[in-house]
């Protein structure tokens, strides 16, 4: 075994088998300003219990009544191990060394782009019709988008498998640092295959990392995560969020899950204290046992709502069949003309009426590739269901 020349790695925590697949070589893509990176060293990554006064916080406390505000006036943990620990739990991993947390998914998408891509030089491949921030966030860091089209014939929504390899063979300057899989997809609902994800993982023209955002996998079934590949595979990240199934999406806590020596580098460069004492104490009880508990009834519940939407949507007039394979806590519904093609006009004068009449809104998404008159409906609660299919009923 190599051990990996990044700061704070520890040979103990590394998988049997790192690295696999053979070909990868984690220094090989991160930039070396990264590597070489002396990362910040904070107050509480020495002591945190005592008379502190190491941190210059404000030793009278916070300027705020409130039951909520023990302690906000000192700062947070800087790797909440609590947290990471039940995370690994849930998911099935060896250790809080395969987890990383971040302000939300955005977070850790920003600082992928910013370890692993030299400005101006680098590129990634997104697979469209897919989440917008992958492309922000290579605009903000100047990096190149290869995009390599889903193919979404008939609604498949997968992976164009030949396209995405002959990038790989064709990237002669191993320039494509990463290639984002969005499962299941935004806006398409629909789950990757993980054999299709494993051939990326092992293609050996492939020197970047495989990044699958897996945002609404609990809309799915278990074993389709692909964080059951990643104690084999050092070249996968796997991103989750609190946002969805747990419902917290306003405390903004996303998660990269991965081999050791990729976390420690992600959480080299962090700032020191990017997760706040609120955000920590709320993903605490979440993860708890009661918490997980909760998230599941929750999931059941909206995956009942949404097999109930799909049907009653199937039964009103000028609509196609909802796109898609439903593995997310959306529906994609085409909006059709009288000669039962895709209307993006239609479609729109409809998401802005019912938005700005009926106060009731959903997403237009007619301009994404396979999309064509497409509206992105979220799963509410049955009474928002109904609600929602009365209104249609009506327009349509």
């Amino acid at each position: 075994m190599k051990l990996p020349n990044i700061r704070g790695i520890d040979a103990a925590t590394l998988p049997a088998n790192y690295p696999e697949p053979s070909h990868f070589d984690i220094e090989q893509i991160i930039r070396p300003n990264i590597l070489s990176l002396e990362p910040y060293r904070c107050a509480r990554d020495d002591y945190d219990q005592g008379i502190l006064l190491d941190a210059n916080e404000n030793a009278l406390g916070p300027t705020i009544d409130s039951d909520q505000s023990q302690e906000l006036h000192r700062y947070p943990s800087p790797s909440h191990p609590q947290i990471k620990q039940s995370l690994v739990n849930l998911r099935k991993l060896p250790s809080i060394h395969y987890a990383f947390l971040g302000v939300g998914s955005d977070e850790v998408i920003d600082l992928l782009y910013r370890i692993t891509c030299t400005p101006t030089k680098d590129m990634v491949i997104t697979c469209p019709p897919t989440y917008g921030m992958y492309g922000v966030c290579a605009v903000i860091n100047d990096v190149q988008v290869k995009k390599v089209p889903l193919d979404v014939n008939h609604g498949r929504f997968q992976l164009d498998l030949p396209a995405i390899k002959k990038a790989y063979a064709d990237d002669t300057e191993n320039k494509i640092k990463m290639t984002f899989v969005c499962s299941p997809g935004n806006p398409t609902g629909t789950l990757i295959k993980l054999s299709d994800i494993k051939e990326l993982l092992e293609d050996p023209n492939n020197i970047g990392l495989v990044v699958v955002d897996e945002a609404y996998i609990d809309f799915t079934d278990e074993e389709a995560s692909a964080v059951s590949l990643i104690e084999k595979y050092s070249n996968l990240v796997v991103m989750q969020t609190l946002s969805k199934s747990f419902g917290l999406a306003g405390i903004r806590l996303g998660v990269a899950l991965a081999q050791p020596p990729l976390i420690q580098v992600l959480s080299n460069t962090k700032a020191p204290y990017n997760v706040s004492t609120p955000s920590a104490r709320l993903a605490e009880e979440a993860l708890s046992d009661n918490g997980i508990a909760k998230m599941k009834e929750f999931v059941a519940e909206l995956k009942k709502n949404r097999d109930y939407l799909i049907e009653e949507l199937s039964k009103l007039p000028n609509v196609g069949v909802v796109r898609g394979a439903n593995d997310a806590n959306f529906v994609l519904l085409p909006i059709l003309d009288k000669d039962a093609k895709e209307d993006n006009n239609r479609a729109i004068e409809i998401y802005k009426y019912l938005a700005e009449t009926e106060k009731v809104v959903v997403r237009y998404r007619g301009s994404e590739l396979g999309c064509a008159g497409c509206l992105r409906i979220s799963i509410g609660t049955k009474t928002e269901c109904i609600e929602l299919i009365n209104k249609l009923k009506q327009l349509l």
